[in-house]
């Protein structure tokens, strides 16, 4: 009886340990339209923001577009949500919020550095078996191995800028290592989809409200607006692009 009680025991954790890989492929028949949804609204924002000949590295007003330098930029503003520094705040908790700020943000630019190498169905294609993982405990980031991959991403980018690491070759190396870091970051594709949809949502409020011009307000009652948008995600019942949109209109307008 003893033997049987143990058997059953054993087979209940095994259960219960397969339980979130089986949520996760579950969850995994989404991705494709997911993926779909954010590529297609990240070719809007850049197709309303750059005009409609982006993919060629100039924008409306002639000025260059170069998403690899974004990326590289994007990482550097990740690393500064890390306690990296040996001479100031040593002891310093890392901002985990604002470091998976920084990596949707790094989503936008490495989506729009796909689509000026592909088009959408492929760029899907290509991303799609990199979104099954299974992100780490957000209270156990191992924040020394998140920054070195993190780095990573810069190391890609430049790569390819200097001619070290041909396009085509590099767009997959990227999706490969984004996701890496994604995952060492707590940062979960669910989660990722979610907050790059307030993002992106945010980005076309900004140019809307006059952000080009310098006359948008960025501070929403003493916090970046970055803080109001994840707060808007809350209180949203559904996460699409109209509802967050309207919250933060409502939210700006009492400013």
């Amino acid at each position: 009886m003893d033997k049987i009680l143990q058997e059953n025991a054993s087979l209940s954790e095994v259960v219960e340990d397969c339980l979130p890989l089986a949520k996760l492929l579950e969850e995994s028949s989404s991705f494709p339209s997911k993926l779909e949804e954010m590529f297609l609204l990240q070719k809007e924002l850049n197709d309303n923001t750059n005009g409609s000949n982006w993919e060629l590295g100039v924008n409306k007003f002639g000025k260059e577009i170069n998403w690899l330098r974004c990326i590289h930029m994007e990482v550097a503003e990740l690393i500064e949500s890390a306690p990296w520094k040996h001479w100031k705040n040593i002891s310093a908790d890392a901002d985990l919020e604002n470091i998976h700020i920084e990596l949707v943000d790094i989503w936008h630019f490495l989506m729009s550095y796909i689509l000026q190498e592909t088009n959408v169905p492929k760029a899907v294609s290509l991303v799609n078996t990199h979104c099954i993982y299974e992100a780490c405990d957000i209270n156990n980031v191992d924040i020394k191995s998140l920054i070195v991959e993190s780095e990573k991403l810069s190391y890609i980018a430049l790569a390819i800028q200097t001619n070290n690491m041909p396009a085509f070759s590099g767009v997959e190396r990227f999706i490969e290592q984004f996701f890496r870091t994604c995952k060492i970051a707590g940062l979960s594709f669910s989660e990722l989809q979610k907050v790059y949809i307030g993002k992106n949502c945010l980005n076309k409020f900004r140019q809307d409200n006059g952000y080009k011009e310098g006359t948008y307000i960025k501070v929403w009652n003493g916090s970046e607006d970055n803080v109001a948008m994840l707060k808007a995600l809350e209180e949203c019942e559904n996460i699409t692009f109209n509802e967050v949109y309207n919250k933060l209109d409502e939210i700006y307008s009492k400013l």
